[in-house]
């Protein structure tokens, strides 16, 4: 009986907007929602701080976070795989 598991911590798909910090990236995700009283579809945005241990992702990746432990003050996410390299400018 060997079944596998779903994970229940959650993941989200966003963008880097920074990788200034050492073994830290800020992500950028936004989801549409309807607005309560109007009904028009508008576009919220929340940046999170993941942790990125070999600095792997960069300027302008979409990469998806998984939740974790707090790995420091403002630090729940972790970067886990990338979604898309970024455009060479």
């Amino acid at each position: 009986m060997t079944e596998a598991k779903t994970s229940l911590k959650r993941t989200l798909i966003g963008k880097v907007v920074s990788d200034k910090r050492a073994k830290t990236v800020t992500v950028l995700v936004e989801r549409r929602v309807k607005h309560e009283l109007y009904g028009k579809i508008v576009a919220k945005s929340s940046k999170y701080h993941a942790h990125d241990e070999q600095g792997d992702y960069h300027l302008g990746d979409v990469i998806e976070i998984t939740e974790s432990r707090p790995i420091s003050k403002t630090k729940n996410w972790v970067a886990t795989r990338l979604v898309e390299k970024a455009a060479a400018v």
